[in-house]
């Protein structure tokens, strides 16, 4: 099985619902991904700080709390400020009003509830 390259998963803010990214890291690592999970609560800096030590090439944060633009809009900053390139997703429970909103950010794709692992997986691979 070829081995793409990392994915880094995170929840920001205070969000403590992981069960859906928790089961989509490890669909993705049997899709053959390197996943690295960050867990919850965690600050658009420490996300940006460790996908760069670990040099990841895709950033995927879930939400489910209504945080989404705000931490989104944090993180995307730091990775302008950075230069650095990554793919950043977004998932969770995103109004589908906020979607053109993380878009215009920067956000590459959001994935709504329900969203098969075979079409992230399947749209990582087409980007990378």
């Amino acid at each position: 099985m070829k081995k793409y390259k990392k994915i880094l998963l995170a929840k920001m803010g205070l969000d403590c619902h992981d069960t859906g990214i928790v089961t989509m890291a490890q669909l993705l690592r049997d899709a053959g991904f390197e996943v690295i999970y960050l867990g919850l609560h965690n600050t658009p800096e420490k996300v940006l700080r460790i996908a760069q030590d670990e040099d990841v090439s895709v950033i995927g944060i879930s939400f489910l709390s209504g945080q989404h633009l705000v931490q989104m809009k944090k993180l995307m900053d730091l990775i302008n400020q950075s230069q650095d390139k990554f793919i950043v997703l977004a998932g969770g429970v995103i109004p589908k009003e906020d979607i053109p909103k993380l878009l215009n950010l920067g956000v590459a794709r959001v994935f709504g509830p329900g969203t098969m692992s075979s079409e992230i997986a399947g749209f990582i691979q087409g980007t990378l």
